[in-house]
Parts: C-alpha cells; sequence; structure tokens
C-alpha cells in the first residue's frame, strides 16, 4: 500500500518537474489525462500480473474512452513515467517502459505484424519520444536518447542519441548524455542534409558540362578557321 502511495505522489512530482503549465496538485489530480491513463494502467497491469485478464482489458479499454491514452495491460512501466498531451498514445503488450521516460502525444509503442512474444519496444530510463513517432518492433532506445517528432523507428537506438526521420536515423552525440529539454524546432534532419549533398553533386555536374560544352565550342571555332 504504502508503496503504492509513493509511486503515486512519484508520478504527480513528474508532472511539475516536465509540464510548466502545471499550477496546482488539485489541477493535477483531476486535469491531466495523461495521469489518469497511467494509473488507469497500473491497477490494470495488478490485475493482469494476477491473470485477472478480462478485467484489466476493460479497465484499459475504460481508461482509453475517457483519457485518449491506450496501455495494454501487459506492459511493463516504470516510476516517473510522464504522458504530455496524451491524446492518441498507444503502448503495445510487451512493451517495457525504464525509469524518468517521457512521451508525448500521437506516439504509437507498437508492433510490426503478426510475430509472437517479444514485438513491441523497450525504451530504457531518461528517453524521450516526440510528437507523433513511431517506434516499432521489438527494439530498444538505449538510455538518455530522444526520439524526434513525427520519425518512424524500426531499428535499435544506441544510448545517449538522438533519432530523426523516416525510417529513423541516428545523430550520435559523441557518448555525451542527452538532455531530456528537446527542442522540437531544431532538430537535425539527415534526410535534408542528403538532398543539399545531391544538389551540390548536381552543381558540380552542371559547371563541369558547361566547361566541356565551351572547350568544344572553341575547339569548333578553330577548327573552322
Amino acid at each position: 500500500m504504502f508503496k503504492g502511495l509513493k509511486t503515486m505522489r512519484e508520478d504527480i512530482e513528474v508532472v511539475f518537474d516536465q509540464d510548466p503549465a502545471a499550477r496546482s496538485y488539485l489541477e493535477v489530480i483531476l486535469t491531466y489525462s495523461g495521469l489518469h491513463a497511467i494509473w488507469s494502467h497500473r491497477i490494470a497491469h495488478w490485475l493482469w500480473k494476477k491473470k485477472f485478464f478480462f478485467l484489466a482489458r476493460i479497465i484499459s479499454q475504460i481508461s482509453r474512452f475517457f483519457t485518449g491514452v491506450e496501455i495494454h495491460p501487459g506492459a511493463k512501466i516504470g516510476q516517473r513515467f510522464f504522458i504530455d498531451h496524451g491524446m492518441g498514445v498507444v503502448i503495445g503488450e510487451t512493451c517495457e517502459i525504464g525509469n524518468n521516460v517521457t512521451i508525448y502525444q500521437g506516439v504509437t509503442l507498437g508492433g510490426t505484424g503478426k510475430e509472437k512474444g517479444k514485438r513491441h519496444p523497450t525504451l530504457e530510463d531518461n528517453t524521450l519520444v516526440a510528437t507523433g513517432a513511431k517506434v516499432l518492433g521489438s527494439i530498444t532506445i538505449g538510455k538518455n536518447s530522444k526520439v524526434g517528432g513525427g520519425s518512424v523507428v524500426l531499428q535499435d537506438v544506441p544510448p545517449n542519441s538522438t533519432v530523426v526521420g523516416i525510417p529513423g536515423r541516428v545523430v550520435i552525440q559523441d557518448g555525451v548524455k542527452v538532455s531530456r529539454d528537446l527542442d522540437h524546432r531544431n532538430l537535425p534532419d539527415p534526410v535534408a542534409d542528403r538532398f543539399l549533398k545531391m544538389e551540390e553533386k548536381i552543381q558540380q555536374l552542371e559547371e563541369q558540362l558547361q566547361a566541356v560544352r565551351k572547350e568544344n565550342r572553341q575547339g569548333s571555332e578553330y577548327h573552322g578557321r
């Protein structure tokens, strides 16, 4: 009982740590749908472990109806988990989420097919998954890593990394711990960088072609004389 109350208090405190809009305990307890979804899941998960599968699913579906957050009761979630503006969040059955993890609205932690066993992602401690990102399959997002908004991640992400794009590409941070304060507006874009390099290469080829044409014209004029 004491452990449960301690966990609930930590769930409330992390809201104040992560959301500057939080003003009071009463406001957080009564109005934060992400917090309600987490608390409902903790009850459903306890029932799931006791093999009350049907009752656990009923609770998870009721929670989904009222909060817009769907967490399968089988998912394992650690301490100080924060869902910010949780509408549209989906967390699959075999997901494993560590401590101090933050996810934003529209995030999917899902599978890639009908495979059995571990088929959903593992998010290690201190990870952050930004708005609309999709993390799919039995992959691991390493400690202190970030997934940029709208990314689709299909492969493991090493610790202390940022992954962006479709499909997700890792931007290594030289082994330095990555801050959890993700700037959603200024993410590296490896796809845009690749297109920029292609444009530079095309420009070089066009300049070379112009030089060859100029030499050919000069050669033609010389022989014409």
